[in-house]
């Protein structure tokens, strides 16, 4: 899918500068938007996913009326290489001042993933999110699960408001007991297939197969609907509806077809790893965050002693963990990629989780907060990672960022997104064309 983009012309279509920019931008774009019949500015449009300036003139300050009425994104791309032209910055200010809102890129990777936040859009619009759940919070540990607002139907109602997107709710148990019911041989016949590609821990057949046979009734069941995008199941607090995790599921589906996950059917990470993958195309995962300003009531929970020791500044350190492990990561993200046997007691005994690892470096944690309006973006470093044998915690990711206390007072959630890189500006951009603000921590 391509980002939809109406060029605007102030004074004619036929100016040999605006004709010359309309064609560059055809061709500089070719694989991200399809560029549609120039358009009068203040002419009604047709139907687009943006507007695009391909030519600013002075006529800007006097048409604030005419560009504030247009209700789609407006991208100003003046510049032979697909970017703003330094030239048009004071109209671009002046523009902002006024209150309106231009998204002016300043390198060709910019234009291409705005492009790409612009296709999202869209398709999100039309698409479902899948969730696997019976009765959310009713499980294991419900003093934690009832608290989560992404099981309420606010939160569905307010993606549904913002995005489109509509979140739509099958039985984990039903799921669980199609996968028990497929033959082994089945399960190793795609093993057979797979296995030149995982590596396996100590794990028994029959934790394997489950895991397998999982991975095929999901397939099967999302199949059916091909708006489905995103799926999860509410795998922990209810997990004694199934023999297995959905870990090696979520890797074979993404790697397979690309479809995005949520850990615990936690569809505000699935949003935004959605957005990030599909207008980034960087990696992205979910996973827990236990930052050393916690203190006990992290180190409780994860079953360690102490946090990882670090040279200086330990109030801006983060321990990332999720299900023993840094957390579900595709194979295409990793550096080291294990399907292990299970590390939490509340699940099956032939359940498995996936010790994997991002390169150490620059990250970007992202998560977009319960009004949907906002996008929480922390830059910071993944500095290595750190072991505790016998814990929940057997390989987790050490980060560090600029200041842990606001961290603390700004944190929406438990569950972060980590993205790999510096992404601040990539976010802001994606944030301006879903109508969204960043505050960077």
């Amino acid at each position: 899918m391509k980002a939809r983009l109406i060029p605007i012309y102030f004074e004619s279509a036929q100016d040999p500068d605006f004709v010359h920019q309309v064609e560059a931008l055809k061709k500089l774009l070719a694989n991200e938007a399809e560029i549609g019949e120039p358009v009068a500015l203040g002419a009604a449009l047709p139907e687009a996913d943006a507007v695009v300036f391909p030519q600013m003139l002075g006529n800007a300050y006097r048409l604030v009326k005419e560009i504030r009425a247009i209700s789609l994104p407006r991208l100003v791309i003046t510049s032979e290489f697909a970017t703003v032209s330094m030239w048009d910055w004071e109209i671009d200010h002046y523009l902002r001042r006024e209150g309106v809102e231009m998204i002016a890129p300043y390198n060709l990777e910019q234009t291409q993933s705005i492009c790409r936040a612009l296709a999202a859009k869209r398709e999100l619009s039309q698409s479902h999110f899948m969730v696997y759940q019976d009765n959310p919070g009713e499980g294991f540990q419900a003093s934690i699960f009832k608290r989560f607002y992404w099981w309420e139907d606010e939160c569905s109602q307010r993606m549904a408001d913002k995005f489109g997107v509509k979140v739509l709710k099958k039985s984990y148990k039903v799921l669980a007991g199609a996968a028990q019911q497929i033959p082994d041989q089945q399960a190793e016949a795609v093993w057979q297939v797979w296995q030149s590609r995982a590596a396996l821990g100590e794990l028994s057949c029959t934790a394997l197969y489950a895991a397998i046979k999982l991975y095929l009734a999901l397939k099967q069941d999302i199949a059916a609907d091909p708006r489905v995008v995103a799926a999860g199941t509410n795998c922990l607090n209810e997990s004694h509806f199934s023999d297995t995790t959905p870990c090696l599921a979520w890797n074979m589906l993404f790697e397979d077809q690309g479809l995005i996950w949520g850990c615990e059917a936690d569809t505000v990470s699935m949003l935004t790893e959605y957005l990030v993958q599909k207008s980034l195309g960087v990696p992205v995962m979910m996973t827990n965050l236990y930052p050393f300003l916690m203190g006990m009531a992290a180190l409780k929970h994860e079953r360690i002693p102490a946090f990882p020791p670090v040279s200086d500044e330990p109030e801006n350190f983060i321990l990332a963990a999720h299900c023993g492990y840094l957390g579900v990561l595709p194979q295409s993200f990793s550096t080291k990629w294990t399907l292990r046997k299970k590390v939490l007691a509340i699940v099956n005994e032939t359940a498995s989780a996936i010790d994997a690892r991002l390169p150490a470096g620059e990250i970007t944690l992202a998560k977009i907060d319960t009004t949907f309006e906002k996008i929480l973006v922390v830059e910071g470093q993944l500095t290595g990672y750190a072991q505790f044998p016998g814990s929940d915690c057997l390989n987790g990711a050490v980060i560090k960022v600029r200041n842990g206390h606001r961290l603390m007072d700004q944190l929406p959630s438990h569950h972060y997104i980590i993205t790999m890189g510096r992404n601040l500006v990539g976010l802001t951009n994606l944030a301006k064309v879903f109508g969204m603000q960043v505050e960077s921590i």
